[in-house]
């Protein structure tokens, strides 16, 4: 009979774990309440990379949830305040090497977080690098509407973590995610992107816990109405697709979910230099926190 209230303490503990591993502050229902990946960090342009040569690219996140749903989607009767900002600087490498008949790339993200959690008047503040995330990749340009792009990221456990705290800006286990993105890029019309993914995560040593694997997917749907200017909608959808495991044992009803929507826009100056901007609210939310994300995307030319 007391196994649901232990379960909640896990979950309200967890939540944070994953703050600050990632740009976003998303949570969701895998240990630590989270996922590695920034939910809708990405926008228009996300699988058109640039000729060859070294970029610079910036990202900034403010996230905030005052609520905290159940595996129906009801929010959980506490007091709950989560506020997370990010900035994580990227460097792009885009080589002249042709791999599989595509141009090869790579890059390094590094995700620097202030994290700021309140639970029934328990509150913790962090602040640090949080997990870094390692691409390797080979970008295809179709068309001159059309471009794709795979790659395999590696998110390192680099950031802090303590199993005991409410707060930690590290996951402490290593997560392999395949990546397949896609962009239609009309300077008179119609503009669409995707970018899904799938991750697999690895055990935490200091837990003996596995987080169950998860599919989501960043979006953006917009209109050009300059060469210079595109607007439209963006967000993010989530499903976790298979159960979290501790010592080997099944955790059920842990699975997270979400999807979420917003206005977005883009500048490019056709110099090099372009801003994404971003503002996104969730739904439809199952086993995390529900609330909104200002996002900034900035391409930086050298």
């Amino acid at each position: 009979m007391n196994s649901r209230p232990k379960y909640k303490a896990h979950c309200i503990r967890g939540i944070i774990v994953a703050m600050g591993l990632s740009l976003s502050a998303g949570v969701a229902a895998t240990e630590g309440g989270g996922s590695i990946y920034p939910m809708g960090a990405e926008n228009f342009g996300v699988g058109a990379l640039p000729p060859a040569g070294v970029y610079p690219l910036l990202y900034a996140s403010s996230y905030s949830a005052d609520q905290l749903n159940d595996a129906n989607g009801d929010p959980l009767p506490l007091d709950f305040k989560l506020r997370a900002k990010v900035i994580a600087p990227r460097l792009l490498w885009v080589t002249e090497q042709q791999v599989l008949g595509g141009q090869l790339f790579s890059a390094l993200l590094l995700p620097l977080v202030d994290l700021d959690v309140n639970v029934n008047g328990l509150q913790q503040r962090k602040r640090g690098l949080g997990d870094i995330d390692l691409t390797l990749g080979v970008a295809y340009h179709h068309s001159p509407h059309l471009h794709t792009a795979f790659s395999i990221d590696v998110f390192a456990p680099t950031g802090r973590y303590d199993h005991n705290e409410l707060a930690n800006i590290g996951r402490n286990y290593w997560t392999l995610q395949p990546v397949y993105a896609a962009s239609y890029m009309d300077p008179n019309g119609i503009n669409a992107d995707i970018k899904l993914m799938y991750d697999y995560n690895f055990e935490n040593p200091d837990t003996d816990y596995q987080s169950g694997q998860e599919f989501h997917f960043d979006y953006a749907i917009g209109y050009s109405l300059t060469s210079d200017w595109i607007v439209g909608i963006g967000g993010y959808g989530y499903k976790q697709l298979t159960d979290d495991e501790r010592n080997g044992m099944t955790i059920a009803n842990n699975r997270g979910q979400a999807f979420a929507i917003g206005p977005s826009v883009k500048y490019d100056n056709g110099k090099g230099f372009s801003v994404n901007l971003k503002y996104q609210h969730e739904l439809a939310v199952e086993n995390r926190p529900e609330g909104s994300a200002f996002w900034i995307k900035a391409v930086l030319p050298l």
